[in-house]
């Protein structure tokens, strides 16, 4: 497969051209109630071109390898096309030539597995939630995606490489007379089908919560101090400060790109936020991105200064900044786009327990519900919280919604605790100037932190 794709780009008269080629295999099952509603595994390939010529690109995709050639010198057309309709041609950083095989070697491989045991597994999970009385109805799902990839380039590069991770989440939906409540929960976010055993003690304390919040009073609105926990610091992290970390969003944002000059103080000194694939424990764990470019930890802020962002070889070139190895594609008919690996807050000095002490009235906020961000604005949701009243914990509250403003919000973070924690569930969509793309591996992670004055909504 290697020399076939070496030998199509040999022949071709371009700047720069490359092409990834991928097999996929993919397994879902789906428990909803008491209800088996989905069980399947399949498989997809193809490959995907990029040409680059006279200052122009192009991009194409294919089902099948006798496709690749044909439309390799169709590619090169098209982007001498497209180069007499830009003002200024596009340039690629220089990126070191690689050669050789990154398989994986998980600790339990589940692709060794059969779809009987997995089934089994979710099964057993999915009966643990239904025995709560309370519980009216689940969603509980096993996502395993794995893809062997080989990437060449007509600079020399000749990669082959593998990902793989493996889930197991879902919904635990709960009821008391008027009042409905739920709960997410999820185990595993790596290659090793391991982590995905005894996680019966773990689900019984989200069915606790789930059912603790049915008698919850419900958050005031407001403004106050607020501590969040890891799964909350990471959503913010992730959305409403990486994002804006990707290169390829801010090529065409002359505001954004202003605002977010390398060297620019943005937080206190204690703030410090990376992006890093090298952790293959987490979900966003990756060897080598698709543009055959080496992942590399990446800084991103440090002692509260913006120190790097995440870059193609494009962006790079344009930027003239260091490659960072986060151009990625979540099939081959996808072109690559700058994605986030593992971003998360470095660990600080402060205890859970100093942050709430600290605060006379706030909510200590748990547990990432979605949300969505615009610009540098933010909203997400919260499974649960508590008050804090006097330094202490008080009562449980639900129908928590956080909202502000990026750049305030990052300079009122005053503590950042010692206990970094990651989540074990991945997944971002991103569409970068293309369709949109959900990629599974996403990761980010964080260890409490407290912020001075966040936007709260409730009731009033």
């Amino acid at each position: 497969m290697r020399d076939r794709l070496v030998k199509i780009l040999a022949n071709l008269p371009a700047d720069y051209a490359d092409i990834r080629y991928e097999e996929n295999e993919k397994t879902a099952i789906v428990y909803e109630g008491k209800e088996l509603r989905k069980i399947a595994a399949y498989s997809t390939g193809g490959g995907h071109l990029r040409v680059y010529a006279d200052g122009g690109k192009a991009t194409s995709s294919f089902s099948s390898l006798d496709k690749a050639a044909p439309l390799a010198a169709a590619s090169l057309s098209a982007a001498k096309l497209a180069a007499g309709h830009r003002t200024r041609g596009l340039r690629l950083a220089a990126a070191p030539v690689l050669d050789g095989a990154f398989p994986l070697t998980p600790a339990k491989d589940p692709r060794r597995l059969s779809l009987n045991e997995k089934q089994e597994l979710l099964a057993h999970y999915n009966e643990i939630i239904l025995a709560e009385p309370k519980v009216t109805t689940t969603v509980c799902s096993y996502d395993e995606f794995c893809s062997r990839r080989v990437f060449v380039n007509n600079e020399g590069t000749a990669v082959e490489y593998e990902l793989l991770i493996v889930n197991i989440a879902g919904l635990i939906v709960v009821k008391e007379g008027d009042v409905v409540q739920q709960v997410r929960f999820a185990f595993g976010g790596s290659d090793d089908y391991s982590r995905l055993f005894d996680r019966e003690e773990d689900l019984k304390k989200q069915i606790a919560h789930a059912c603790e919040l049915l008698a919850a009073e419900t958050v005031h609105a407001g403004v106050y101090p607020v501590v969040l926990d890891p799964s909350e610091a990471g959503v913010f992290v992730h959305e409403a400060f990486g994002h804006l970390s990707e290169a390829d969003g801010l090529q065409n944002n002359p505001a954004f790109r202003d605002r977010l000059q390398l060297g620019t103080r943005l937080a206190r000194p204690l703030l410090n936020i990376v992006d890093d694939p090298a952790r293959l424990e987490i979900p966003g764990g990756y060897l080598i991105d698709d543009e055959g470019v080496r992942a590399v930890k990446t800084p991103l802020i440090t002692a509260g200064v913006l120190s790097g962002r995440l870059h193609s070889r494009e962006t790079a070139a344009e930027f003239n900044e260091p490659l960072s190895g986060n151009m990625r594609a979540v099939d081959p008919q996808y072109t690559p786009i700058v994605r986030m690996s593992n971003i998360f807050i470095e660990p600080g000095e402060s205890t859970f327990d100093e942050m709430i002490a600290s605060i006379d009235n706030g909510y200590y906020l748990v547990g990432a519900k979605g949300g969505q961000t615009s610009g540098d604005q933010f909203s997400f949701g919260a499974q649960w919280g508590y008050r804090i009243e006097d330094g202490r914990l008080g009562a449980m509250v639900r129908d928590i919604n956080m909202s502000g403003e990026l750049f305030s919000t990052l300079e009122a973070i005053s503590m950042i605790g010692d206990d970094l924690a990651f989540s074990e569930m991945g997944g971002c969509g991103k569409g970068g100037g293309g369709p949109m793309q959900l990629n599974r591996k996403s990761g980010k992670g964080a260890p409490h932190i407290k912020i001075d004055a966040v936007t709260i909504g409730g009731r009033r």
